[in-house]
């Protein structure tokens, strides 16, 4: 297999990025702010698909966006690993995966700009404000509607194209055997969610409907989140996260 420097290439400048910012929100003391502003999200993201988390078919694949992709987890290990192996990734898994291997560092990297942006602005806000009210507020001063749709976009092709590899047995085969070449190279965390995206998609099977609900879904909140009277947005906001909180 030959080696792909553009997807190498754009790997590492991804999660160079996320580095920069990991720095950057210890070094200004943003890191707390940060850890609220992704429970808020996840909090609400669990809200939203709620009913896909009570269904056998849906679960695992919005658990593996939950947790994979919007957690509130430290992902400096597997981060390490994607960019340690990024030029050699096509010999170490099948070829298919760069692009995945993409799609998950460039979701990622935008993800931290935009909760460090949201964390600067929620700094700036009085904290007396209700919740849903001044995260709303910090939305709207990050002013960041093409990032917000290009997240989605990225996801959406993630989706695509974990289903698309699912479809291929031998390629799930290959990821079964490198277990323990992984292990031994120290690239677990990386082999972790390889495997638990597969899983995922495996179990779901036809994902289209389930990518079409988080477009519609994401895609209404996003609206919602600039466009909304702030009064109502407040309140629509709160009424979701209370279905959690």
């Amino acid at each position: 297999m030959s080696e792909d420097p553009t997807a190498a290439n754009l790997i590492r400048a991804h999660l160079a990025r996320v580095e920069q910012l990991r720095v950057r929100a210890q070094a200004e003391g943003l890191q707390s702010a940060v850890d609220d502003i992704k429970r808020l999200q996840a909090l609400r993201f669990r809200a939203t698909y709620t009913d896909f988390l009570g269904q056998a078919r849906y679960a695992p694949a919005t658990r593996f966006f939950l947790d994979e992709l919007y957690g509130v987890h430290d992902f400096m290990q597997r981060d390490a690993q994607f960019s340690r192996i990024a030029g050699a990734l096509e010999r170490l898994f099948p070829e298919a995966v760069a692009q995945l291997a993409v799609d998950l560092a460039e979701t990622h990297a935008l993800t931290e700009v935009l909760d460090q942006q949201l964390a600067t602005h929620w700094l700036t806000l009085d904290s007396a404000l209700p919740t849903a009210t001044r995260y709303i507020l910090s939305w709207r001063l990050t002013d960041s509607r093409p990032a917000r749709d290009r997240q989605l976009s990225v996801v959406q092709h993630m989706g695509l194209e974990l289903q698309r590899l699912t479809r291929m047995k031998s390629l799930r085969l290959g990821l079964r055997m490198m277990r323990n070449p992984a292990h031994l190279a120290g690239l677990d965390a990386l082999q972790h969610f390889l495997e638990s995206g597969f899983d995922a998609f495996s179990a779901l099977g036809d994902a289209r409907a389930f990518l079409d609900t988080i477009q519609e879904r994401e895609s209404r909140w996003i609206a919602e989140l600039f466009d909304q009277p702030l009064e109502a947005c407040s309140a629509a906001l709160s009424r979701e996260l209370a279905r959690q909180g």
